[in-house]
């Protein structure tokens, strides 16, 4: 899988994250159709946990922008 889409912005990570992970780490959660830096922090945490190491990864990137954004 891989954790670095070509766009660097919180709301395209976003929906990658959705789309690579949303049946293994995300399936308890439901994208949000204009997600807030605050929807993108939620799911950081299932990323961690259940998106080995590319999804830690790509928890990383998110945060990293949604606390810029900030």
């Amino acid at each position: 899988m891989n954790s670095e889409p070509g766009p660097t912005d919180f709301v395209s990570l976003y929906r990658h994250a959705f789309e690579q992970y949303g049946a293994v780490a995300l399936w308890s959660s439901r994208p949000v159709p204009d997600p807030t830096p605050a929807d993108a922090l939620a799911i950081t945490r299932a990323l961690r946990t259940h998106g080995g190491m590319d999804g830690r990864r790509l928890a990383e990137q998110i945060e990293r922008l949604c606390r810029a954004a900030d």
